[in-house]
C-alpha cells in the first residue's frame, strides 16, 4: 500500500510530501488491513449488485448512443494513470465539447445520466477499479490528468495512496456541480478555488489516517447520498 521513500517517483520525493509519508509509514499495518477490506468488500458488493448494474447498463445503452462505460484517464498512486470505470452519464463525445469538470444543468448529461448522478449510481463500476488496486473505497478522488499537471508540490502527497470512491472532500463538495454552474470559467474556478479547498481536506485525511476515520467517512457518505 505504501512504497518506501526511495521507491517514490522523483517528483514526489520533496520536502512538502515527506511529513505525510512519515505519518503513513507509522501505520503500515492499518494500510494492509485497508487493502484486505477493499478486496473483500468490493468482491461481495459486485456479486450483490450485479443484477441492478446489468439493468443500469441496459438503460444507459437505450437512452443514448455510445458505450455503457465512461473510461476517462485519471491519476492514482505515485502518479500512475488508469482509466476509471463509470456508467456513462453524458453524450459519447462530451470530453470534446466541454470542460473536464461538470457543471449544474450541463447540457451534455443524458436523461438517465441525470438520475444516476443524483444518487451516485454511476460510480458503482468503480468497484472494479477497487479490485484492481487502482482505487480504494476511501481516498482522494482521482483527478483528470490535466488537473494533476497543475498540482502544487504538497498535493502530490495525495498520490501516496490509491484514489478513492469517496472522501471527506467528496462529502463536503457533493454539490460541486452547482457551485461551478455559476462560474464564468468553470475550469479556472475549479483549479484556483475549489481544488485547493478540497485538497486541504484530502491532506488532513492523510495526516490523520486511521481505519476508524475511514469507516466514519463511508457511513457519512451513505447518509449524504440519501439526503
Amino acid at each position: 500500500m505504501l512504497k518506501r521513500w526511495e521507491e517514490l517517483p522523483d517528483f514526489m520525493r520533496c520536502g512538502e510530501v515527506r511529513p505525510y509519508w512519515e505519518a503513513l509509514d507509522k501505520k503500515r499495518g492499518q494500510l494492509a488491513v485497508k487493502r484486505v477490506f477493499d478486496v473483500a468488500a468490493a468482491s461481495v458488493l459486485l456479486v450483490l449488485l450485479s443484477p441492478p448494474m446489468a439493468v443500469i447498463a441496459v438503460m444507459v445503452k437505450r437512452d443514448s448512443e455510445g458505450p455503457v462505460f465512461y473510461r476517462q484517464e485519471r491519476v492514482t498512486t505515485c502518479g500512475r494513470h488508469f482509466k476509471i470505470h463509470k456508467f456513462r452519464t453524458m453524450v459519447s463525445n462530451a470530453d470534446k465539447i466541454g470542460t473536464a469538470v461538470t457543471v449544474g444543468n450541463d447540457s451534455r448529461i443524458t436523461k438517465v445520466g441525470a438520475k444516476l448522478r443524483s444518487h451516485r449510481l454511476d460510480e458503482l463500476p468503480q468497484l472494479l477499479d477497487v479490485l484492481k488496486g487502482d482505487m480504494s473505497f476511501v481516498g482522494t478522488r482521482p483527478e483528470a490528468v490535466r488537473y494533476v499537471e497543475r498540482y502544487r508540490p504538497e498535493y502530490y502527497a495525495t498520490l501516496l495512496m490509491p484514489a478513492g470512491i469517496t472522501s471527506e472532500a467528496s462529502i463536503r463538495y457533493k454539490d460541486e456541480e452547482k457551485l461551478l454552474s455559476a462560474a464564468e470559467d468553470a475550469d479556472r474556478t475549479y483549479v484556483e478555488k475549489i481544488l485547493p479547498e478540497k485538497m486541504a481536506y484530502n491532506l488532513e485525511d492523510i495526516r490523520r489516517f486511521s481505519l476508524a476515520r475511514e469507516l466514519s467517512t463511508m457511513v457519512r457518505t451513505v447518509f449524504a447520498v440519501l439526503k
